[in-house]
């Protein structure tokens, strides 16, 4: 497996052309996009490693660091400078960060992977930065830029909500800052057990105000003493990075459309892919790529949009799709229509149908179950739902506990596990509930119920949905619905799938599969 960083979830289109290169030659046509705004390619043959590295060289893309226990890639809003509810852009401050501790000896080889990202600020923290081992929020006080900072935070089997470190960083301090933390985890990290190395095993044995002082000291020593360096000036490309803004494209290579009669499907994507800009006459569509999976027509027909009609970037999201911004508003229809050309114009973006799923065991060691396919057949099961509180919920899952699909923060969550039934083995999903943002804008971890069979997961899942429809409270949001019943509520919703009285044959195959389920455990991405 490859993968490449996308520093902040923005590239050019001639990077997302060079992606698309790279699936032809040397992953079968395909790419994957994962939650940490980067893409990976799957199945590369070895000896053709180096040459695949130097063609993403060519346009300043890298996979350095992109696994390993290395400052992972930086990930931020790809909207940053283009919405109004937004405090400042922060995609400067991304890169450099990025660049900063990019070949760094002090990140290279630290005792497990460290997550940094950034929000803009505004009304909810659309990048998650409660999971991360160090979140920053733009903030301005009396005319000063800076940041809000919070660490330790985590998924995984054990999941950690970051605690607060700083209420106001001013922007001069944040790359002494930032290495002020890594230098704690480098330090004090547990070397000696992989499953409790990240920085939130620091936070919970020592606690937050061992961990401040720490920060303390080493950040006073940074100052006083010397540490990471600024760099100096950004190279071009890197993290989308031009000294001169590309033009604006015009839409001339657009397909050409003839009067507009009445069409439901435009109109539907209209509503939930498209977002207006804060410049006039100017919107951002989403492109859905359902389960993050694309192939290189694909790539190409992105970074074509994006150069004709947008800005010539091509943005990348954690929820596993794709924004083009800049697209004039009178252009819309015929960007639907190329869209369509290559089969990415489905509606429905950041709906319950657009389901977020890592790997699994399509190519993942470590996954126990085929994650992917599982998202695909719930989206399928739940596309009929046409209440809008129940469009508006997410799922998330995952092909084994360690959570690479973010289960533990949506509305329905899902990781990998399996049983023995009748002296065989049986895929299995442990299902949560309530995850992901409550009504004050903070991000919550989702409630375990129970494992179920995975070919009954669906089945949970509108069984949940249909109560929730008939016995929710004026007013009520889906989480505070879960929090009223409580776990032992839904498991004995649930119980006659947990265990069913019988088990048909399919039951005893992973979804799209045709074989018995077996579990061939090895090293996994999230181990790499």
């Amino acid at each position: 497996m490859i993968r490449t960083k996308v520093p902040g979830g923005i590239m050019t289109a001639e990077q997302m052309d060079c992606m698309a290169e790279v699936a032809d030659q040397f992953a079968a046509g395909k790419g994957h996009l994962t939650t940490r705004q980067n893409m990976q390619y799957h199945f590369i043959p070895l000896p053709e490693v180096a040459d695949l590295l130097h063609k993403l060289a060519s346009v300043r893309l890298t996979t350095r660091e992109a696994c390993y226990n290395t400052v992972r890639n930086i990930t931020a809003s790809p909207l940053a400078g283009l919405l109004a509810n937004e405090v400042f852009d922060v995609q400067p401050y991304v890169r450099k960060v990025a660049l900063a501790f990019l070949h760094n000896p002090l990140t290279d080889a630290m005792p497990r992977k460290f997550k940094i990202a950034f929000f803009g600020g505004g009304e909810r923290d659309d990048m998650a930065l409660a999971i991360h081992d160090l979140g920053l929020t733009a903030v301005i006080r009396d005319g000063q830029r800076g940041f809000r900072t919070v660490l330790g935070g985590g998924l995984g089997p054990l999941p950690n909500e970051a605690v607060l470190l700083d209420e106001f960083l001013p922007e001069g301090h944040l790359i002494p800052r930032t290495e002020a933390v890594l230098r704690l985890f480098n330090q004090h990290g547990n070397r000696g057990n992989k499953n409790k190395a990240r920085l939130k095993f620091v936070l919970r044995e020592r606690g937050i105000e061992w961990v401040r002082q720490t920060i303390e000291a080493n950040f006073a020593d940074i100052l006083a003493n010397g540490g990471t360096p600024e760099p100096e000036y950004v190279p071009e490309n890197f993290g989308g990075f031009r000294l001169q803004p590309f033009v604006l494209g015009e839409g001339g290579q657009l397909p050409v459309l003839g009067s507009a009669p009445a069409d439901p499907t435009f109109d539907r994507w209209l509503e939930t892919n498209v977002q207006e800009q804060k410049h006039p006459g100017y919107a951002i569509v989403t492109v859905r790529c359902p389960q993050g999976n694309m192939v290189s027509a694909q790539m190409r027909a992105a970074a074509q949009i994006a150069r004709d009609t947008g800005d010539s970037y091509v943005r990348v999201g954690i929820d596993q799709n794709l924004m083009i911004a800049w697209i004039p508003v009178h252009n819309l229809r015929r960007v639907h229509a190329a869209l369509q050309a290559v089969d990415l114009a489905d509606a429905g973006a950041y709906e319950i149908t657009d389901t977020v799923s890592c790997p699994g065991g399509y190519s993942c060691n470590l996954a126990l179950t085929k994650s992917m396919n599982l998202a695909a057949a719930i989206s399928e099961a739940v596309s009929d739902y046409r209440d809008p509180q129940v469009r508006k919920m997410s799922v998330k899952i995952s092909g084994c506990p360690n959570s690479c699909g973010q289960h533990w923060i949506s509305d329905f969550g899902f990781y990998g596990n399996s049983r023995k039934i009748n002296g065989r083995e049986v895929p299995y999903y442990l299902m949560l509930l309530g995850g992901g943002h409550d009504r004050e804008g903070m991000l919550r971890f989702g409630l375990a119920i129970q494992s179920l069979p995975a070919r009954l997961a669906t089945v949970a899942v509108r069984r949940v949905i249909d109560h929730f429809q008939t016995d929710r409270q004026a007013g009520e949001s889906f989480r505070e619905y879960v929090l009223r019943h409580k776990v032992a509520f839904f498991k004995e919703m649930t119980a006659d799938l947990a265990k069913p009285t019988e088990f048909t044959p399919e039951m005893y195959m992973d979804w799209g599969d045709e074989v018995a389920f077996s579990l061939q455990l090895g090293r996994g991405e999230c181990a790499s």
